[in-house]
C-alpha cells in the first residue's frame, strides 16, 4: 500500500510539474505570437509556482515579453518607463540566479546581440534590444521636446547599461536642464569617476549646480580643485576657482589664483573682471578700473565688463562730488569749479559703456535708469527726454515715484 501511495505521489508531483512547464510553453508561444497580456498572466502564474519560479529562464521570458511590450507603446509615457525597468529588473532577477555569468546559457540569451532589420520573429529581445528601443524613445522625445521623458528614457538606458557614459551624460544633462538637480549630480558624479571619459563637461556641470542651485561653494570647489589636477590647463576651471574662492571670501587665495591664471590667458575677459573687482575690493580702485577696461577691449560684447567699468567711472566721479561738499568755503572758491568738471568728466566717460551694456542687453531698466541720471547731470536734455520715453514705456509715467 505504501508503495502505491508513493507512485501516486510520485504521479501526482510529475503531473503538477509538467502542467507548470505547459504554462511556460503557452506563455513562449504567446509571446511570439504577439499576444502579450495572455503571456504576462501566463508567466506571472510560473513565477508564483514552486515548480518554475526557480528557473532563471522563467524570469527572463518575463523580461523578453516586457521588453516587446516596450517597444511597441508609442505612447511613450510614464507607463512606458514602468514597463521598461520592469523588464531590466527581470533581466536582473534571471542573472543574478545564474550567478551574473555571462556565458552561461541564460547569460548568453540576455545578453544576445540584436541585429538590424531582423524580422520580428528572430529579434532575441534582450536586454540589447531594451536598451535600443530605450534609446529610440529618448530621441523621440527629446526631438517632440518632451524633456521629461526624454530624461525618463535616457536614465533608463544609463541603469540597462552603465557603461553608456554617453547615455548618462544625455541623461545628467537633461535633468539639469529641466531643473532635476539632484538626478543630474547624479548622472555626473558617476561620470567623473570614470577613467577613460572625457568627463570636461561634467565637471563643469556639476559645479555649476553645486555652486549655484545648491548654493555650498566649499563643496564645488573640491571639484574645481579635483578637476584641475585632471585637467591643469583648462581655462575655465581657473575661473570657476576664481569665482568660488570669491564667494568663499578667500580673497588672497582668488588674488593668487586669478594671476597665476592670467600669466597664460591675458586676454580672458571673465578673469580680467574678477582680478579688476579684487583689486576694488581692496581699495585699488584705479587698477580695478585699468583690468575693468582691458576685460571690455578683450571682448567689446561682454556686459559685466561694460557694466562695471561704467560703475567704476561714476564711483569715481561720486568721490569728487563728496569731497567737493566737505570743502571750506575758501577752499570751494578755489577748487570746486575744477573738481566739478573732473567729475563731469568721469560722468561723460561713463556713458559709452552703459550704453554698451544698453545694446547687449535691451531690456534692462537699471542701466536705463544710470543713463538717464547720468545725462541729467550733464544737462543733455535730448538724451535726458530719450531715456525718459523709453522709461515711461517700460514703467509707466510715474516711473520716478516707483
Amino acid at each position: 500500500m505504501k508503495k502505491v501511495i508513493l507512485s501516486i505521489a510520485l504521479v501526482a508531483f510529475a503531473t503538477g510539474a509538467f502542467a507548470q512547464k505547459k504554462v511556460v510553453s503557452a506563455a513562449e508561444k504567446n509571446f511570439k505570437k504577439g499576444d502579450l497580456e495572455l503571456a504576462l498572466t501566463e508567466i506571472d502564474a510560473a513565477l508564483d509556482n514552486p515548480e518554475t519560479k526557480d528557473n532563471p529562464e522563467t524570469p527572463l521570458l518575463k523580461a523578453r515579453i516586457l521588453t516587446k511590450k516596450f517597444g511597441q507603446d508609442s505612447s511613450n509615457v510614464a507607463s512606458t518607463v514602468e514597463t521598461g525597468r520592469a523588464a531590466l529588473e527581470q533581466f536582473t532577477k534571471a542573472m543574478e540566479m545564474s550567478g551574473n555569468d555571462k556565458e552561461s546559457k541564460v547569460g548568453k540569451e540576455v545578453y544576445k546581440e540584436e541585429i538590424p532589420d531582423l524580422g520580428e520573429n528572430f529579434r532575441p529581445y534582450s536586454i540589447r534590444t531594451l536598451k535600443n528601443s530605450a534609446f529610440e524613445k529618448a530621441i523621440v522625445t527629446y526631438e517632440n521636446e518632451d524633456m521629461e521623458m526624454a530624461y525618463e528614457f535616457f536614465n533608463l538606458m544609463s541603469d540597462i547599461d552603465p557603461t553608456d557614459t554617453t547615455a548618462s551624460f544625455n541623461a545628467g544633462y537633461i535633468a539639469n536642464d529641466i531643473g532635476n538637480y539632484e538626478d543630474a549630480k547624479k548622472q555626473f558624479k558617476k561620470l567623473i569617476e570614470v577613467k577613460e571619459y572625457n568627463k570636461l563637461s561634467a565637471y563643469y556641470l556639476l559645479i555649476q549646480i553645486i555652486s549655484g542651485e545648491d548654493k555650498e561653494p566649499e563643496e564645488a570647489y573640491k571639484y574645481v580643485t579635483r578637476a584641475r589636477a585632471d585637467y591643469p590647463d583648462d581655462k575655465t576651471l581657473s575661473e570657476f576657482e576664481v569665482q568660488l574662492l570669491l564667494q568663499m571670501n578667500k580673497m588672497d587665495e582668488a588674488m593668487a589664483s586669478v594671476k597665476e591664471a592670467l600669466v597664460s590667458d591675458p586676454n580672458n575677459a571673465g578673469l580680467l573682471l574678477r582680478y579688476g573687482y579684487l583689486l576694488e575690493q581692496s581699495g585699488d580702485k584705479a587698477g580695478a578700473l585699468e583690468e575693468y577696461k582691458k576685460s571690455v577691449v578683450a571682448d567689446p560684447n561682454f556686459f559685466e565688463g561694460n557694466y562695471y567699468t561704467g560703475a567704476i567711472f561714476l564711483d569715481q566721479a561720486r568721490e569728487i562730488l563728496s569731497k567737493i561738499n566737505d570743502l571750506t568755503d575758501d577752499e570751494w572758491e578755489k577748487n570746486a569749479p575744477t573738481m566739478t568738471k573732473q567729475a563731469e568728466g568721469l560722468y561723460a566717460e561713463s556713458v559709452q559703456y552703459f550704453e554698451k551694456g544698453l545694446s547687449l542687453r535691451p531690456d534692462n531698466v537699471e542701466i536705463m535708469e544710470i543713463l538717464y541720471n547720468v545725462h541729467v547731470r550733464l544737462k543733455n536734455t535730448a538724451e535726458v527726454e530719450k531715456y525718459n520715453k523709453m522709461l515711461v514705456a517700460k514703467l509707466g509715467a510715474d516711473w520716478m515715484e516707483k
